[in-house]
């Protein structure tokens, strides 16, 4: 088997677990009211997304395959418009989300998260930006996830909306730092098969 081959089969597995933990993450961020559980669970479906496509695009030419890590820079600002929407909600109803939960929650994903992070790691400098994208969304949702937990104990001790809200505020500013990351690299690559040989 080909590396091309083996990557396809790592990235179809991480795809389908980050869409199955999007719907757990979701219902329950829903349920409780926590800012940062939404902005988690909507960057799970955008790293399902973003496997999805790096499933397909890997039989691609190095060209194609620049533009659509470009593009895939931009799928990974979705979260922190989600976070945005999610933060004014709650700024309309500010209570504290139910602790256990949230941490409970935030161990689930960081499980789910350490499993395709450690399944993409071996890959993440084979085919350039795709693999960059998909490796750095699984690394950052894992540390993400280990302040979602954080946010859970502190909110279990002192309740108020705070922990949740800085948590999910971060979750943003990461997903943001990570489009920027994907952007430079995948524009770097179009460029490099523009240059004459």
């Amino acid at each position: 088997m080909t590396m091309d081959e083996h990557l396809r089969k790592a990235v179809r597995l991480v795809a389908l677990l980050n869409l199955a933990y999007f719907g757990v993450e979701f219902a329950v961020a829903l349920s409780i009211g926590s800012v940062s559980l939404f902005a988690d669970s909507v960057d799970f479906l955008e790293d399902a997304a973003v496997n999805f496509l790096i499933f397909a695009a890997l039989g691609w030419s190095a060209p194609r395959r620049a533009k659509v890590g470009m593009a895939l820079s931009g799928v990974l600002v979705i979260p922190a418009a989600a976070f945005l929407w999610m933060l004014w909600r709650k700024f309309e109803h500010p209570a504290p989300p139910a602790a256990l939960e949230l941490t409970v929650t935030g161990f689930g994903a960081l499980a789910v998260n350490l499993f395709c992070a450690f399944t993409l790691a071996r890959f993440r400098t084979h085919s350039g930006s795709l693999t960059k994208a998909a490796f750095l969304s699984a690394r950052n949702d894992a540390i993400a996830n280990v302040a979602i937990i954080a946010a859970g104990a502190v909110t279990l001790f002192l309740p108020s909306v705070w922990p949740d809200v800085l948590v999910g505020l971060g979750i943003a500013v990461m997903n943001l730092d990570a489009a920027r990351a994907v952007w430079a690299a995948a524009r770097r690559e179009h460029l490099e098969t523009k240059a004459p040989a």
